[in-house]
């Protein structure tokens, strides 16, 4: 070997340094190894396994890592593996400090996220893989993205990357592009993004656009969920766009007419109509006419006659229901419908069914302070005035002489069709009693009763006809009386004398002290119960009773 030779190979040894990559000619590929000339005195052996991707052959220029320039035996210690890696891991490190992208491929799911291959192994966080958290991990295995590498750590060569930090970068950049160049009334597609109660966001190409729920259709949406679902394409108008707060506001009903344009034409008043009901409610029932348009029967508006609490009573959702057009409000978008009005109002002829006079039966339905409601027919109550009920008792409630669900008779005395009223009367049914009172009682006549009631100033003796009679307490005993209840019990037999009959006034005066006494005494003791003053002393039988502030009953102490 000549001296040029030796140098040459001297000065090549000596660019050789440890842990630097170098080029070499592949000389030999066997089963297990394949051997490397790297111009050192001996070459290098690689397991064939670093060159498992690769097509090579013998000749073939390659780069390797240069670990050791000789081992024990005297060997050239390369690796292939270890020179990609450093390289690749040189390039990460510039790539992360000039800020920029690089592409990978997902290589499997570990715990927290994904690990990918960008030349060396790197991490990429569940959080960075996309703006919207993804449901399955395994979705993203075997794709190539691009990364942003967010950190790197070079003593233990960890690389963390995001994903979502490019989508976003690139979102921004289609926002502003968007942002730019829409205007209102454009008509868009976009993607449904989210779906709240109030409405959907739509994603126009990085910019999210809302979707409010009133402006998805002409008609009613109770949940944006009826009209649309996450993933699906609609195409949409530009409603109104914020530059300065990055707000877009969409519209779909915009892109069809309004159904309300023409809706007098449509459904003029008085058009019977057909409809869908769509909503229940406490005060009625919304009924779908058309596509978009929407009528309201209020709960009033159901029926004439029957008493109606719910609607939800009568009718159900999805019922096919006819009814009569009563108002349009085409502002406010609404529709008055009325179900009755397909049925004659049966109070319009309600005086020539049940005329004045005429006797009626039915069942005690209601009872009030003021008198009963008897049901005439389905729908259609008259009412029992207390005054009405009897002609001689005094009732102060009608549960006195009636219960609910009582069979009764009675009279129609007036019919009010405007207000819906009937009167009805119970005493009219029989004569007055006091009609021909004069004839049935005479003063000095003596009689024979039953207490029926106690007050302060006296006691009621009912007599024949169910008449009630008035002993003052003036007109119990010869002696004193301070007490009536001292001197007579409810329930007890007296018998008395007639001193009084005022047939105007309604009244008969009784005495007891009187019953054995002389046509004489008799007309003094008239004279004297004549002289009481009618406002505290003795008053008509009817008044009488409200002044019975003292009333008794047997077992009151």
């Amino acid at each position: 070997m000549n001296q040029e030779l030796m140098a040459m190979m001297e000065n090549s040894f000596k660019e050789l340094r440890e842990h630097s990559i170098v080029k070499g000619i592949i000389l030999d590929i066997k089963p297990q190894v394949v051997l490397v000339d790297i111009g050192y005195k001996s070459e290098g052996a690689i397991p064939v396994s670093e060159f498992e991707d690769e097509d090579i052959q013998v000749g073939d220029e390659v780069e390797v890592l240069l670990q050791r320039l000789e081992n024990d035996e005297g060997m050239v210690v390369l690796s292939k593996e270890k020179a990609a890696h450093k390289q690749n891991w040189d390039k990460i490190v510039k790539v992360f400090h000039d800020g920029g992208l690089v592409k990978g491929k997902v290589k499997g799911v570990v715990k927290g996220g994904l690990t990918v291959n960008v030349g060396v192994e790197a991490f990429l966080p569940g959080s960075q893989i996309d703006i919207i958290p993804p449901k399955d991990l395994n979705e993203y295995v075997g794709n190539v993205y691009e990364f942003k590498i967010v950190k790197v750590n070079d003593e233990r060569k960890n690389v963390v990357l995001s994903r979502r930090e490019v989508i976003e970068a690139e979102r921004a950049e289609q926002r502003q592009r968007f942002l730019e160049t829409v205007k209102i009334g454009d008509r868009v597609e976009g993607a449904v993004k989210n779906i709240t109660d109030f409405g959907v966001f739509v994603d126009l190409s990085g910019m999210d656009g809302l979707l409010h729920i009133t402006d998805m259709s002409w008609g009613r949406v109770n949940h944006p969920t009826e009209v649309v679902a996450i993933g699906q394409k609609v195409n949409v108008v530009i409603l109104d766009v914020n530059r300065e707060k990055e707000r877009v506001s969409l519209g779909m009903k915009q892109l069809l007419s309004n159904p309300w344009e023409s809706i007098e034409n449509r459904f003029p008043i008085g058009q019977r109509v057909k409809g869908k009901v769509t909503k229940l409610v406490a005060y009625g029932a919304f009924v779908e006419l058309a596509e978009g348009v929407e009528g309201l029967v209020h709960v009033s508006e159901l029926s004439w006659v029957k008493r109606i609490a719910r609607p939800s009573d009568v009718l159900t959702i999805g019922q096919e229901l006819d009814a009569v057009v009563l108002g349009i409000n085409k502002e406010e978008q609404k529709i008055s419908l009325g179900v009755r009005q397909l049925d004659g109002n049966p109070w319009d002829e309600i005086d020539a069914r049940y005329p004045i006079g005429m006797k009626i039966k039915g069942k005690v339905r209601n009872l009030t302070a003021y008198g009963a409601f008897v049901e005439m027919e389905e729908g259609i109550d008259g009412m029992v005035h207390v005054s009405d009920l009897s002609w001689t008792r005094k009732v102060n409630h009608p549960s006195e002489m009636l219960k609910k669900g009582d069979e009764v008779e009675a009279v129609v005395l007036e019919i009010d069709k405007a207000n819906q009223r009937i009167s009805l009367g119970m005493k009219q049914l029989e004569n007055d009693p006091w009609s021909d009172i004069d004839e049935k009682f005479h003063v000095g006549d003596l009689v024979k009763g039953t207490v029926a009631k106690i007050a302060s100033f006296g006691a009621f003796v009912q007599l024949q006809d169910d008449i009630d009679g008035l002993v003052h307490i003036s007109q119990l005993s010869e002696d004193h009386v301070n007490r009536v209840k001292d001197v007579l019990k409810v329930g007890q037999e007296v018998e008395a004398r007639v001193i009084k009959v005022d047939k105007v006034e309604r009244r008969i005066g009784l005495s007891v002290k009187a019953a054995n006494y002389s046509e004489e005494d008799l007309r003094k003791e008239t004279a004297a119960f004549e002289a009481l003053r009618p406002s505290t002393d003795m008053v008509g039988l009817e008044e009488a009773f409200k002044f019975a502030a003292e009333e008794w009953r047997p077992g009151q102490k």
